[in-house]
């Protein structure tokens, strides 16, 4: 268990911030590394060649290390939706088949998979899971030689319902269909080894559990599609590109690795030394421990719901980090407004209040929503 982090974030006393699944806070340390690297860009002509790939190659590192992989198969990008759009480009779809979809899950991974379907005269399966259940079994019994893709999260923005990675991913390898994962509403907060699990592709936002700043985020590129076509096709993923004199000297080589697939202006000297930091952090507390802690924070704050009428899935069935908590009946209908004037801060999704604490919150940040829910319904 990790004691309270609180006074590594900005975080006032009396705020209760309860949204990790929205947008984490950045820690003090984030937020004076990113201060540091936008005052190097303030003085340009300090910047070295080393600068446009250092803190890339530090945070790819990381990454790599916290979700159990290698750097080779790491690419840097902006955003979720920039690294599914990579996995529906490079995925080979056969005519007739069935691209497996959750109902409800975020638009960036249904977007680009509406277009792969309309191009390749596939089907779009969209399943539906049950409120307070766990969405594994449901995948499964819609898994068979006719499905190529299953593109979903780990964990379901909505409500936090489990999707269990080791069995979706033993299946689609007996049912030869790849598996492309949305790992943003888990990716810093739950343990995942992405060497076991092999997806073709999973990305990660790093503005949630990961702790980082917005615009920011990773792709896992699995070895067999590491020669596949990247979204852009920029010059600092070519080889020989730290030779800045002879960049016109055009190279059609990339780098190896996932390095093919990196966004453009990569480099970014304000947000990734953020993106360092905060990864660094989270190394220094495990993610097994990090997961520990929240998984009895949720267990402690549950309770408190169902005693105030709110119902509250089985732990099994939804991420260890995550609530989804059914409103009951007659619950006023301006319910995050009247919680944000008492300044506790949560989400609600489909009519269910999602709580999704973290390191930095207290008892006091619990009791005090109980107090106040208590008041409401």
């Amino acid at each position: 268990m990790i004691d309270c982090q609180r006074d590594l974030f900005d975080i006032p006393e009396d705020v209760a911030y309860l949204n990790t699944a929205y947008m984490s806070p950045l820690m003090n340390s984030v937020v004076e590394a990113i201060d540091k690297g936008s005052r190097l860009k303030a003085r340009p002509w300090t910047l070295k060649i080393d600068h446009f790939y250092q803190d890339v190659h530090i945070a790819r590192s990381l990454f790599s290390e916290l979700l159990k992989t290698t750097s080779q198969n790491v690419a840097i990008i902006p955003s979720a939706s920039y690294g599914l759009q990579i996995a529906a480009n490079n995925i080979k779809i056969d005519n007739g088949s069935k691209i497996l979809v959750l109902e409800n899950q975020f638009p960036s991974n249904v977007y680009p998979w509406r277009r792969a379907a309309k191009i390749n005269n596939a089907q779009i399966v969209t399943i539906t899971i049950p409120e307070q259940e766990a969405a594994t079994q449901y995948i499964l019994d819609q898994m068979d030689e006719t499905v190529s893709v299953v593109a979903v999260p780990n964990i379901l923005w909505t409500n936090g319902s489990l999707v269990g990675l080791k069995e979706i991913s033993r299946k689609c390898r007996e049912m030869d269909a790849e598996l492309v994962l949305d790992l943003t509403q888990s990716a810093g907060a739950f343990y995942i080894d992405l060497t076991e699990i092999d997806p073709a592709f999973a990305i990660t936002a790093n503005y949630k559990w990961m702790l980082g700043p917005y615009t920011t985020g990773f792709l896992y590129v699995s070895s067999r599609y590491l020669e596949g076509t990247p979204l852009e096709e920029g010059w600092i993923q070519r080889k020989d590109s730290k030779d800045f004199a002879n960049l016109v000297n055009y190279q059609d080589c990339y780098e190896d690795g996932a390095i093919r697939y990196d966004m453009g202006q990569r480099s970014n000297f304000a947000l990734i030394p953020g993106v360092v930091a905060a990864l660094k952090q989270i190394k220094k507390w495990g993610i097994k421990n990090i997961e520990s802690t929240l998984y009895h924070q949720s267990i402690s704050v549950s309770e408190k719901l169902k005693k105030l009428g709110l119902t509250v899935s089985e732990p099994k069935n939804r991420g260890p980090h995550f609530i989804g908590a059914k409103l009951p009946k007659g619950a006023p209908e301006n319910i995050l407004e009247a919680l944000s004037i008492e300044k506790i801060y949560l989400s609600e999704r489909g009519g269910s209040l999602r709580i999704t604490p973290h390191l930095w919150n207290n008892n006091n940040d619990f009791d005090r929503l109980e107090t106040v829910l208590s008041k409401l319904l």
